[in-house]
């Protein structure tokens, strides 16, 4: 794919995902990407941007983050033929866990891996649809990190950049969200 047909793509995707305001709470425009997994195009445009991204990245895990992690990070496993890691809220997976707590804005919230999805020899792309104060995805960073990984790359769908979630990972991990939006 041409960098002109990659800024084509990202502006039909940016131009399709949907705004709600004050959801989940007034004051709060949320940014909906379900309407990117509505028509066949939007999906395989979306699919095609993420694979050319890390198609030469040596990846041999995607690891997709509760809930909406799970949707695209399967496609792309499936692209880049790599396998499929859930990262889960706690008490859903049923064998042994590493486990990361982190801070939300109404308490303390913690996520797991299951201990033996995850080697020394792989090189894991972390997935989740929207980046905003960062926290999830930190714990889900500190949570792989655990497994002992040779490399761990980032990815949004959206970022939302007036929130500044990026500073929060280390310079040694890159961090790419497709698409970006002022609050």
């Amino acid at each position: 794919m041409t960098e002109k047909e990659k800024k084509q793509k990202l502006k039909a995707l940016k131009d399709t995902v949907r705004n709600i305001p004050d959801f989940p709470i007034p004051g709060i425009q949320f940014k909906d990407v379900t309407p990117l997994f509505k028509t066949k195009e939007s999906l395989r445009d979306l699919s095609d941007v993420l694979v050319e991204e890390y198609k030469n990245k040596g990846i041999t895990k995607v690891v997709g983050i509760e809930s909406r992690g799970f949707i695209m990070g399967p496609i792309v496993a499936l692209e880049l033929n790599a396998g499929f890691i859930p990262i889960r809220k706690e008490g859903k997976l049923p064998a042994d866990v590493f486990e990361e707590a982190y801070e939300k804005e109404y308490g303390i919230d913690k996520i797991q891996i299951h201990k033996d999805s995850l080697s020394e020899n792989d090189v894991v792309l972390l997935h989740d649809d929207l980046l905003a104060t960062g926290g999830t995805m930190l714990a889900a960073v500190n949570l792989v990190r655990k497994a002992g990984v040779k490399k761990i790359y980032v990815n949004f769908i959206i970022e939302l950049e007036d929130l500044k979630g990026r500073v929060l990972f280390p310079e040694e991990i890159e961090v790419v969200s497709l698409i970006k939006f002022g609050i």
